[in-house]
């Protein structure tokens, strides 16, 4: 998606080990036309498969993960990190370390927004190594419900997620890929 790799072009920096700080378009501030256009790619690519909901990791992964909601009409569910006292019993949990975070996360969701009949689209800010994405397909599968693809905004192939993730069988769409974050700041992006 060409307006998601020229703003990520005009505004990212690259930290080193990895991290590449897009914290003005996706994860702090939210450019509200690129997701929104986002969305629309995202239901365009996935539409064939026939969700009935989205799933996705709070927090960076809401805003993608609802303008694709809003597109394809689905409801959308996000795994929380901390349970609250309104989620009730049986509650799916998974846990994935985090690059960004230093530590592991859990990811939680009721078993009332995850159902045996589900045909679930993942939808997810970044792919890197794939463990996030990983977790959440390990929910929908304790649910008892089918994943029917992944989408992420941002993949970083040099870290391998995509190929950590082939053992699901499911089409895996990125809107940008990066081949390369060079330590002088370039950020190359796969042909």
């Amino acid at each position: 998606m060409q307006s998601l790799k020229d703003k990520i072009l005009r505004e990212g920096v690259y930290l080193g080990n990895g991290i590449l700080k897009v914290d003005s378009v996706i994860n702090h501030q939210v450019d509200a036309t690129i997701m929104l256009e986002a969305g629309a790619e995202f239901a365009r690519r996935f539409a064939r498969f026939d969700p009935t909901r989205i799933l996705t990791a709070e927090v960076s992964g809401i805003i993608p993960a609802v303008t694709t909601a809003y597109a394809m009409g689905l409801p959308l569910v996000f795994a929380r990190k901390h349970k609250p006292i309104t989620m009730k019993d049986p509650t799916f949990i998974e846990f994935a370390p985090s690059h960004t975070k230093g530590g592991e996360v859990s990811l939680m969701v009721s078993s009332e927004f995850i159902r045996p009949d589900d045909r679930v689209l993942i939808i997810d800010d970044f792919l890197a190594t794939g463990q996030t994405i990983d977790a959440l397909a390990r929910l929908v599968q304790t649910a008892g419900a089918a994943l029917v693809g992944i989408g992420t905004l941002v993949e970083k192939a040099f870290e391998g997620g995509r190929e950590a993730l082939t053992y699901l069988n499911v089409a895996i769409e990125s809107l940008v890929i990066i081949a390369e974050l060079r330590e002088d700041g370039t950020i190359v992006f796969a042909e």
